[in-house]
């Protein structure tokens, strides 16, 4: 007889009320005031996060959860971890869940590091002689043990991914449960992270990954599942989901021409975004322009910063004008160019973000646009393909024999 799923999920809906009009009232007082004046009718809007969704995961399974910003993806993980609780539909857990969701989550900041492991513990469930049969292996694999007697408080945000992680996979839980917070973390660390999660899923530890990382799915993943604005829209194997997620770009960038579909408080928003030509050569300059309309309301500069990405989801540059000391008034409308030199991106297909930003988001724009870099090699010599098939990009490098 088979065995139960690790997860089983059924009509899943997530929705969040948004919009109350004004400051949120700290007091009681202020808050019959601000009911007086609306007048008694609450003013929000509906938001779904998640809508409809239905899956079940093996025992044993390792499940990337791919998806742009807003697909629903962090969302979707919270209710599967009892961080928040659903609007609608059914989820059927077999078996324990260790979770990293967000730098700190599950930590006390006034308790030291060794306290918060054994916190940890208990709250999955753990009794004390469990959690220290485990302790040593988590304190080398987090690397922090001069720290453990530190306020949690005191730790920068890489060490507390590492504790958290540590704990989070260490511990005899059935199912892991990570968002793609492991991003704070080293290169190095990232690396045995992933190996840690893959030896889980080995040992029968259901593993569910969220990341905007493909290629790390890639290497860490035996399925995987597409969300699109809070819908499921593919579930299968991990190439299936990676075109699937490819594919769906032009109905996403259609609808993110919406300026009110995208993401940002919309004090100001871009109104075009463009480049001259959507095929180059690998080292050509790449320029995008972009214009925005005046908002004599906001108060302050803001700045603009583009993200490129390749086809696997990966940023390959990100190019702020901070950097360059560029700020633009919000009291005259601009007409705007980025050019990005020196870049020897790979054959293959690329989008632009656009992000415009003060303190907060004020517009994310993104697949504001697509180009192609032609197989065009920027090297004098050809050479078989395994002389530069690693690497996210070519380089400019140079060889001298004496």
């Amino acid at each position: 007889m088979a065995s139960a799923p690790a997860v089983s999920v059924s009509g899943l809906g997530k929705t969040y009320r948004l919009g109350a009009a004004g400051e949120r009232p700290s007091t009681a007082a202020q808050a019959a005031v601000q009911w007086l004046r609306s007048t008694g009718i609450a003013k929000y809007t509906l938001f779904d996060a998640l809508k409809d969704v239905s899956f079940d995961i093996p025992q044993g399974e390792a499940v990337g959860i791919v998806g742009r910003n807003g697909a629903g993806k962090s969302t979707l993980l919270k209710l599967l971890t009892r961080v928040t609780a659903p609007t609608q539909g059914r989820i059927e857990l077999h078996g324990r869940v260790g979770s990293l969701l967000e730098v700190g989550t599950g930590f006390h900041p006034e308790l030291t590091g060794k306290e918060n492991i054994y916190l940890n513990g208990s709250i999955l469930g753990m009794s004390r002689r469990e959690i220290k049969k485990r302790y040593d292996e988590i304190v080398e694999f987090s690397g922090i043990e001069r720290f453990l007697a530190t306020p949690v408080k005191r730790y920068s945000s890489g060490m507390q991914v590492r504790l958290a992680f540590s704990v989070a996979a260490h511990l005899d839980t059935e199912i892991l449960a990570i968002d793609e917070v492991l991003a704070v973390g080293d290169a190095e660390f990232q690396r045995r992270s992933i190996a840690k999660m893959r030896e889980a899923a080995a040992g029968g530890r259901t593993v569910l990954y969220v990341s905007h990382q493909l290629q790390t799915v890639q290497s860490l993943c035996s399925s995987a599942m597409l969300l699109d604005r809070g819908t499921l829209t593919y579930s299968g194997t991990v190439e299936g989901t990676l075109a699937a997620y490819r594919d769906s770009f032009e109905s996403f960038a259609l609808a993110q021409r919406d300026a009110d579909q995208r993401p940002g408080t919309g004090a100001l928003r871009l109104s075009s975004v463009s480049m001259e030509d959507e095929f180059l050569k690998s080292g050509e300059d790449i320029n995008v322009r972009f214009s925005a309309p005046s908002a004599e309301h906001l108060v302050g500069s803001y700045f603009v910063s583009a993200h490129i990405n390749n086809d696997q989801g990966v940023i390959v540059a990100q190019c702020d004008s901070r950097l360059l000391g560029a700020w633009f008034d919000p009291n005259s409308p601009h007409e705007g160019q980025l050019t990005v030199k020196d870049l020897w991106l790979k054959p293959g297909q690329y989008t632009v973000d656009l992000f415009v930003c003060q303190a907060g988001i004020l517009d994310a724009w993104e697949g504001a646009w697509r180009f192609e870099i032609l197989p065009d090699l920027p090297y004098p010599e050809f050479t078989e393909s395994s002389g530069t098939e690693k690497g996210l990009v070519f380089v400019n490098f140079d060889y001298q024999v004496d």
